[in-house]
């Protein structure tokens, strides 16, 4: 029998996982959903063949959820795991849990103290071919890490609402690169970013940038190299290359279709238009791992102080932004994960 997942938020998020627990997914299906706006919720529901809860509360509640997942603002995150837990449910959240760092771990607290499993929803660590390229790295087939090199670039960005209650581009947009980097290269020591709103507004006005490159130093001696960019233009593009002793490896499909249109001197392939082309398996596949977590009661695959641990080196690459100098990192290794120290900041 499939883990019924409860689903709360119904945005651009919430939709790509309903549609994953209403269809692609395994172990995890979707048992109920919830919106803020009951119209939304009614939608869903009536197309994916689910009830629609009227609150959060009742959605804890409802017969044949078995957990939840959190794609709602993520103003309401933190609120919204600390309920959950108190209720006995396992908690999926999509990333960040919080945009303050002390909601966040009265949240971690919250879900560890109700003893239910958290997995936070940093997709990359499950799609195939990074999955595939980590086993490898662990396996010491790629030997001492020298590079790491990664680029994450949106065709468009989102609206000017979004954009001003998102936490800012590192906190939303390179949030995933710098959790890839820990996942696949070790922990960092140091952290540059510079960036800039190419496009002008809205990024201007909302003192926010569209285009950033970061710099990082891991503790191994290694070195990080993250180009992102909200307003790419051609399309949806995600790729990472790992140098190592022994070898490399490259990571870089963006096409939605694999096959290539020959004619006389031209090549032609489809991009995808967003993440949510890019990544349906990944997607699918890192709920259908909640969903064991529950099951079976294995540790998940990525954890809430792993969102922490990425959201700190976030902050510290906007500290390093706006203040035009590199940013000290100190990786603190506790009993529940790697905590970072980020002087200055007032983390």
């Amino acid at each position: 029998m499939k883990i019924g997942i409860g689903l709360a938020g119904l945005g651009r998020m919430g939709r790509v996982h309903a549609a994953s627990l209403a269809s692609r997914c395994s172990v995890a299906g979707l048992a109920c959903v919830y919106d803020a706006d009951p119209a939304v919720a009614q939608e869903v529901a009536s197309s994916s063949g689910v009830p629609a809860a009227p609150s959060f509360e009742a959605l804890l509640g409802f017969p044949g959820v078995d957990a939840v997942a959190i794609a709602a603002p993520t103003a309401v995150h933190a609120g919204m795991c600390a309920l959950a837990a108190a209720a006995g449910r396992p908690v999926f959240c999509e990333k960040p849990v919080s945009l303050d760092r002390g909601a966040t771990l009265e949240a971690l607290a919250a879900v560890e103290a109700a003893g239910v499993p958290f997995q936070v929803g940093f997709h990359r660590r499950f799609d195939p071919d990074w999955a595939a390229a980590v086993r490898r790295i662990r396996a010491g087939e790629l030997g001492d890490v020298y590079l790491f090199r990664t680029s994450l670039r949106d065709m468009a960005p989102p609206p000017a609402g979004f954009l001003a209650r998102s936490g800012g581009f590192f906190v939303d947009v390179t949030i995933h690169d710098l959790d890839t980097a820990r996942w696949m290269a070790g922990e960092v020591v140091a952290v540059t970013a510079h960036g800039t709103a190419a496009s002008g507004e809205p990024f201007t006005s909302l003192g926010d940038i569209d285009t950033a490159v970061v710099v990082l130093r891991f503790e191994g001696g290694a070195l990080g190299v993250i180009d992102n960019s909200r307003v790419a233009g051609y399309g949806y593009e995600c790729s990472t290359e790992v140098m190592g002793r022994l070898a490399t490896v490259r990571i870089d499909h963006p096409q939605v279709r694999h096959y290539e249109w020959l004619t006389p001197g031209r090549a032609e392939h489809d991009l995808p238009r967003d993440f949510g082309q890019r990544y349906p398996d990944a997607y699918a596949a890192e709920l259908d791992g909640f969903a064991r977590s529950v099951r079976d009661g294995t540790p998940p695959l990525v954890t809430g102080w792993d969102a922490l641990a990425a959201f700190d080196l976030a902050r510290a690459a906007d500290l390093s932004w706006r203040s035009g100098r590199t940013v000290a990192v100190e990786p603190q290794r506790t009993p529940s994960g790697v905590v970072y120290r980020v002087p200055d900041s007032g983390l």
